[in-house]
């Protein structure tokens, strides 16, 4: 294993997890009431939207501290799957005006978290081998 790959880990598991954290706080400081009407529109309990704060707040900063990297990169990689299945199923096959693929972030949350699950969190971290 080359030297950098832990360091590119931490690149991404940093990347990854800031760059949802500040949705996590964006939540925290402004409610979830239009994600509680999202789950109450798809007929599931509207408890269920608190599940955002595990997936966009808990989640990323055991990401950023390298601490249950794979299973927090799998709550990240849930929270992405149920927002695109929630709030952005229609724009799937969309593409913006620019040529890029409308759900471009939330696929890079997705995919980086999958990464991040499938690889670990590497040596730069609370929970290294």
């Amino acid at each position: 294993m080359s030297t950098y790959d832990d360091a590119g880990k931490l690149v991404l598991r940093l990347s990854i997890g800031i760059l949802m954290l500040f949705h996590g706080l964006f939540k925290l400081a402004n409610g979830i009431g239009g994600i509680q009407g999202m789950v109450a529109g798809a007929g599931l309990p509207g408890f269920f939207a608190y599940g955002v704060y595990v997936g966009e707040v808990i989640a990323p900063i055991l990401l950023i501290l390298g601490l249950f990297t794979r299973p927090a990169a799998i709550l990240v990689a849930i929270n992405m799957l149920v927002a695109i299945l929630l709030a952005h199923a229609s724009q799937l096959g969309q593409f913006t005006k620019m040529g890029g693929w409308a759900l471009e972030l939330q696929g890079l949350f997705l995919f980086g978290a999958i990464a991040i699950a499938l690889m670990g969190g590497g040596r730069y971290g609370l929970s290294r081998r």
